[in-house]
């Protein structure tokens, strides 16, 4: 789904900021339990305001504790779900929005992080070129396997660039090859890294 100019004018300028040892992509599933004060209530806010957060992969520091650095590209997060069957404990469930790139951050009196934020434009839908198509039948297998919640509805086996996000998100590469797949920006040559890599290793033919 492009990033149209009108969807881009609904984009909040500022958000918070969740970084994590990890990468969100876009309609990525991500679940999460929080317990620090600061990010109870920024998710109680998020809710409250139906307002998303950021998350950003941790480039020096921890997830809990003293204020993280985190990499400057990240993906919006939607709390989707949530629960607090235990005091003190809230599970949430979130989607994966479009990227942005973190213009200038500010460090809250509670520790949590915001960022102004520049919002990157998503490639219209765009078909799996034939060379490429093979890495789709693996990733149909693995979402079967996985169940409807581990990814999130609709499933778009026809749309290159979610292909490629889904892949992207689940091969057993560095955290680190990762953002850098995040950061492309063209949908092809991602799915073509991603290819490559399943050939070396023999995942596909």
């Amino acid at each position: 789904m492009s990033l149209a100019s009108a969807e881009r004018v609904q984009l909040p300028a500022e958000i918070p900021l969740f970084p994590l040892k990890l990468v969100l992509f876009p309609d990525g599933v991500l679940q999460l339990k929080l317990f620090e004060a600061r990010y109870l209530d920024m998710a109680a806010r998020c809710m409250r305001t139906d307002s998303p957060f950021g998350v950003c992969l941790i480039r020096e520091g921890r997830e809990v504790g003293e204020v993280a650095q985190p990499h400057d590209l990240g993906s919006m997060a939607t709390i989707v779900d949530w629960d607090m069957s235990q005091p003190g404990l809230l599970f949430i469930t979130t989607r994966g929005g479009p990227r942005f790139r973190i213009i200038e951050r500010k460090i809250q009196s509670d520790r949590l992080q915001t960022a102004r934020v520049s919002w990157l434009d998503e490639p219209p839908p765009q078909p799996v070129p034939e060379h490429l198509a093979g890495a789709v039948p693996l990733l149909r297998a693995i979402v079967a396997d996985a169940g409807a919640e581990a990814f999130a509805q609709p499933h778009r086996f026809d749309d290159a660039t979610w292909v490629g996000y889904r892949l992207a998100e689940i091969l057993p590469i560095p955290t680190e090859a990762r953002l850098r797949l995040l950061e492309l920006d063209d949908t092809i040559s991602r799915l073509e890294i991603i290819h490559a890599f399943l050939k070396q290793h023999r995942l596909i033919d």
